[in-house]
């Protein structure tokens, strides 16, 4: 499968997420403050740039996360509604780049960039014995 035949630049969605207790640095490191951790946030980044391309692929084709260049700029506490957005940027053979953010209210908390690469499930799983 070729994402240039099924993917193009400006596809795009958003998810939101009320930041609970065990996605907070603190849940993760004692002694640190229940703010919504950089790890959560990435996650919420890479989940909605599939989000944005999923219904696309055919049967027995999915993405995973292969590069990540994000900035977290501000702290968000538990119980702050976080929305992140996703768009298609770039469209290459295997590969599909999404410009990333996440805000908190109208203010932008993360920003940067995210790299998904085309996966058919059945020959990754033969090649790594999972499944």
């Amino acid at each position: 499968m070729d994402a240039r035949d099924v993917i193009q630049v400006g596809m795009s969605a958003e998810r939101t997420l009320v930041v609970p207790p065990e996605q907070t640095v603190g849940h993760f490191v004692d002694g640190m403050p229940m703010v919504f951790a950089t790890p959560m946030m990435i996650l919420q980044m890479e989940l909605t740039s599939g989000d944005a391309i999923r219904n696309r692929l055919k049967p027995g084709w999915v993405t995973v996360g292969t590069e990540v260049n994000i900035k977290h700029l501000v702290a968000s506490p538990v119980g702050a509604t976080v929305r992140t957005t996703a768009k298609v940027v770039a469209v290459e053979r295997r590969v599909i780049r999404f410009e990333v953010a996440s805000f908190h209210g109208e203010r932008k908390i993360g920003e940067g960039f995210h790299a998904r690469g085309l996966v058919n499930v059945e020959s990754f799983s033969k090649r790594f014995g999972v499944g």
